[in-house]
């Protein structure tokens, strides 16, 4: 894997890359937001430690800009604060993680592995419930013929949940199935997300299909008569 770092304190950079390059990764570090389209323009990278906090142009401007130029490195957030707006902020910006400082570095490397892994997308199908269609092919999704923009992660849970569909998946499972942690992280990232989906495809519909188990996980169905 090929990894860039844009982290502008010099010791957790330092620290950073030791723990990346220790996996037999190559590394290239920034300490400047305004530095990173240009590089990621010319060079492939297989994903993207990023920093919220940067001088020249922060990580969540960086992020957006990213995304507006169709750019599809995998990001993971690195930032000071454990703010549920500030993750959400994050998520919606186009990241596809984010990680709290101060953070272990095991944690940090097994998160990075998980976005560079190559995931093999299934045969060719479209996948329904009740007006919800998910066109696996394309990457499409529509409620009641209205397409429905997914981020990269959004996409996968939503295809996690409708494979799922009438059963309930517990938020390890989940995590396991779409971020691929054989672990569980310990926040609440899967509740994020589901809440942003549920937004997506919920939103202004008169019948819900995105449900809340509580204290057991999520449950993609529709509602018994």
């Amino acid at each position: 894997m090929r990894v860039l770092v844009v982290e502008d304190e010099r010791k957790t950079a330092a620290f950073v890359r030791k723990a990346l390059q220790s996996e037999g990764w190559t590394v290239e570090v920034l300490d400047h937001g305004d530095t990173v389209l240009p590089l990621l323009a010319t060079t492939h990278f297989d994903a993207l430690v990023l920093d919220i906090m940067l001088p020249g142009c922060d990580g969540l401007t960086v992020v957006r800009q990213m995304r507006l130029r169709q750019m599809k490195t995998p990001v993971l957030l690195l930032t000071a604060r454990g703010e549920v707006g500030e993750r959400v902020e994050g998520l919606n910006a186009g990241a596809d993680d984010y990680l709290a400082k101060p953070f272990a570095l095991a944690e940090l490397v097994a998160r990075v592995r998980a976005l560079g892994r190559r995931v093999t997308e299934p045969a060719a199908t479209t996948l329904h419930l009740a007006d919800l269609s998910l066109d696996t092919i394309h990457h499409r999704a529509e409620r009641a013929g209205q397409p429905i923009e997914l981020a990269p992660r959004e996409y996968r849970l939503l295809e996690f949940l409708l494979r799922s569909s009438g059963r309930v998946c517990a938020r390890r499972a989940i995590v396991e199935g779409v971020w691929d942690y054989d672990f569980d992280p310990g926040t609440n990232l899967v509740d994020v997300y589901v809440m942003r989906l549920r937004e997506k495809i919920d939103a202004g519909f008169a019948t819900q299909l995105l449900h809340t188990v509580r204290g057991i996980g999520y449950v993609l169905k529709e509602p018994s008569p």
